[in-house]
């Protein structure tokens, strides 16, 4: 997905800057960057990749190089970030949590204007450098980033560091969030709440969709009012989202507890013990054992010290291995015992089906997975998580190809009142060896969030959001 952290003060923000965009390592595991600005030395930058480091690791050594009172950090799941620029609006830097789906439209766009691209990713133009280009387009920062919301399909959510403070706007329908914090030397913009408590800052603001705001160490100003319509994905209270963290003011945590909550009361499943997936199954388990009254039990412990990400190593083959080292299952609490199991998602299906494995070594008498969300249907357009090379692979379509059905009966398959529902979710249960499944529904999901389903992105399970 990708986070951003940004700092401007009274004192000097490189500590603030580094510890908060720390705290967003959980949203990426390509590439990360930070730039600051001073009014002695101007902007200095440092980007590295991430793909077999930590950031901390990454970028301390990077420290003593930095000075200045203006900064930001991003960790990007896409391409290297931060992007500088100079141009007939100034000198300014951009980080970007952005999935642009007509990349290539708008290469092809600039290309014929001869204007041109020096930074590349994966054999093509870096996203963030895209955004610019379009920012520059206009004679104002204000106009240029409703030009970026006006000219590119997807998603993007966008820090500028100038010498007089930082821009921060977020996505036109405000898919991601960004939020402002406040300390006694100034003010933070973040992607996490939960980045701000230990670095000094409290929640502020709550920035609307397409609303653009100028942060000064004295205060914030509204450059562009939020629009109307929002569609926030749901997946960050689901899966994406740290637990202490909150959006649009509701709390991550809570909200899985709710959502398991709500699963167990549609649920007749009988049980020695729930457990949950770590990490994001974990919170979504206790909210269901706390409503059925069943105990929960950790029948996994993760192994952090070397394996932290599953999703780390570019090759699936690798991911798949990390998966499943990450995870041990602890026979003593699994042999002869019938579970409950909690997960966030099921994606393609290859993590379960390893989990699933693993506990029926371990002596699992009965397991019965339940999913806090619905089942994955559409492909994501607005972030990076669920995609695939086809559709195929999410573990809902193959099931719904195996049956026969086509893109015509997708409505059916997603009204989880209908006997092809119903079929889909049997054939699942059996590629994973599960004697049952049940997923969320969609309707208590919105409720388990609590915002209007107008308000949610829900994309990937009923294909109804828009660009």
């Amino acid at each position: 997905m990708s986070g951003f952290f940004g700092a401007v003060s009274r004192s000097c923000c490189v500590n603030d800057v580094f510890y908060g965009t720390d705290y967003h390592s959980h949203l990426g595991t390509k590439r990360a960057g930070m730039v600051f600005y001073c009014y002695a030395n101007g902007f200095r930058r440092s980007i590295h990749s991430l793909e077999n480091a930590y950031f901390r690791n990454k970028f301390e050594a990077d420290l003593h190089r930095f000075s200045g009172n203006l900064g930001m950090g991003v960790i990007s799941d896409t391409d290297p970030q931060p992007i500088l620029f100079s141009s007939h609006l100034g000198r300014f830097a951009v980080v970007t949590v952005s999935r642009i789906c007509n990349l290539d439209e708008l290469e092809t766009y600039f290309l014929r204007k001869r204007i041109h691209f020096t930074e590349n990713f994966e054999g093509h133009v870096n996203p963030t450098e895209v955004v610019a280009n379009l920012i520059n387009e206009m004679d104002s920062f204000t106009d240029g980033i409703s030009n970026v919301y006006e000219k590119i399909k997807g998603s993007c959510s966008l820090l500028i560091l100038t010498p007089d403070g930082i821009i921060a706007a977020r996505d036109k329908l405000g898919r991601t969030p960004v939020v402002i914090g406040k300390s006694d030397t100034g003010f933070a913009v973040a992607t996490e709440t939960a980045s701000f408590p230990n670095t000094g800052y409290g929640t502020e603001y709550f920035i609307g969709p397409g609303e653009v705001v100028q942060i000064t160490p004295e205060g914030h100003t509204r450059l562009k009012g939020p629009g109307e319509k929002m569609q926030i994905c749901s997946f960050l209270w689901v899966y994406y989202g740290y637990p202490p963290s909150y959006y649009e003011g509701i709390n991550v945590e809570a909200c899985r507890y709710r959502c398991g909550a709500a699963v167990a009361r549609r649920d007749t499943a009988e049980a020695d013990f729930v457990c949950g997936v770590p990490d994001s199954g974990i919170g979504h388990a206790i909210g269901y054992s706390e409503e059925s009254g069943i105990p929960y039990k950790r029948a996994y412990s993760k192994y952090t010290p070397t394996w932290p990400r599953s999703f780390m190593p570019q090759q699936q083959q690798r991911r798949d291995l990390v998966a499943r080292m990450k995870l041990i299952p602890n026979t003593a609490i699994i042999s002869g015992k019938s579970i409950v199991c909690l997960d966030d998602s099921i994606v393609r299906g290859t993590q379960l089906r390893d989990n699933t494995r693993d506990l029926r070594k371990a002596g699992a008498a009965a397991l019965h997975m339940r999913i806090a969300c619905p089942p994955l249907l559409f492909p994501c357009n607005f972030l990076n998580f669920s995609q695939s090379r086809s559709t195929l692979e999410l573990a809902g379509r193959r099931a719904i190809s195996e049956l026969g059905g086509t893109e015509a009966d997708l409505p059916e398959y997603a009204n989880p009142d209908s006997p092809k529902y119903q079929a889909m979710v049997k054939k699942v249960a059996e590629r994973l060896d599960l004697d049952t499944l049940l997923y969320q529904r969609l309707d208590d999901l919105v409720d388990a969030i609590g915002l209007p389903k107008e308000k949610l992105c829900t994309h990937c399970w009923d294909g109804t959001s828009y660009f």
